[in-house]
């Protein structure tokens, strides 16, 4: 047996700009997209519960999750998941380190029922945002493949959330195989290299919302990355399932009567996930 499995990651941008309003206008698109999967980053806990009403989506908040609070969380909020069916958190990451004092957001790790299936092992992460953060971002990657393989299930995992490093850095090559880290090696699919279409980026100087921060930290016209991701865990850690990329989009793209969702632009996936019936797929 298959299923499909929509997955869609988005960064909310906390409650800058007119908060009230882009909360209304990421739920309407919640209701239409029907996602079963969300990972949501820079979300203030108050925001979860309007981003997701009406949508049938459960969803949980790092601040609900009994870590510890990391600095600026109540200014640049954190990192929640939402999820068609109700799912267990298993393990909630902070990512902080010596390298990283400042980062307010955890990665959630929750095992979601697939109707007809068995649990999927999802991961919601975000990782260090300056430009000269990639050592910072290598350490992080790594980690989130331990925290993969503590509890992942037969069926791969799903990876979704803001990376902040483009497809050539070196974190992202890790994680699609390109390269190793500190001796070690994985490979997850990247959903846009997959299905995708274009550039895909995420984080554009296209978005007036991003413009005042593109500004702040790069300083340079025309500022455009890719760096919201979905990934799906390959055969190499799940040899008796797949989780085939059948399409990927951008979302929250387009202004609504003026109004930008986000400073970044989302994510969607479609996946036919299952288990094979046979030695092959």
């Amino acid at each position: 047996m298959t299923t499909t499995v929509r997955v869609v990651t988005l960064n909310v941008w906390n409650s800058r700009g007119d908060a009230v309003a882009r909360e209304s206008l990421i739920n309407a698109e919640l209701r239409r997209l029907a996602p079963d999967l969300v990972a949501f980053q820079e979300v203030l806990p108050d925001q979860l519960p309007g981003l997701i009403e009406g949508t049938g989506l459960h969803g949980t908040h790092q601040s609900q999750t009994g870590a510890t609070v990391p600095p600026y969380a109540d200014r640049y909020g954190g990192t929640a998941i939402a999820t068609r069916w109700p799912h267990r958190i298993v393990e909630v990451l902070d990512q902080r380190g010596a390298d990283a004092p400042d980062v307010p957001w955890l990665t959630p790790a929750a095992l979601v029922p697939l109707p007809g299936l068995d649990d999927v092992l999802f991961i919601a992460p975000t990782t260090s945002f300056r430009l000269d953060a990639e050592a910072q971002r290598e350490r992080q990657v790594l980690a989130l493949t331990d925290l993969d393989a503590r509890h992942r299930t037969a069926l791969p995992t799903i990876m979704a959330g803001d990376f902040n490093a483009e497809p050539g850095s070196a974190g992202i090559r890790y994680l699609t195989g390109r390269q190793s880290l500190s001796g070690r090696g994985t490979h997850y699919h990247d959903a846009w290299e997959v299905a995708g279409s274009g550039p895909g980026h995420t984080w554009t100087a296209d978005n007036p919302h991003a413009t005042e921060d593109i500004e702040l930290l790069v300083r340079q016209p025309g500022h455009r990355r890719r760096i919201d991701y979905v990934f799906v865990g390959s055969p190499h850690a799940h040899p008796h399932a797949f989780a085939r990329v059948r399409s990927a989009d951008l979302a929250f793209d387009k202004p609504v009567d003026g109004l930008w969702a986000s400073d970044h632009y989302g994510v969607v996936a479609d996946l036919e996930v299952g288990l094979l019936t046979t030695g092959r797929g």
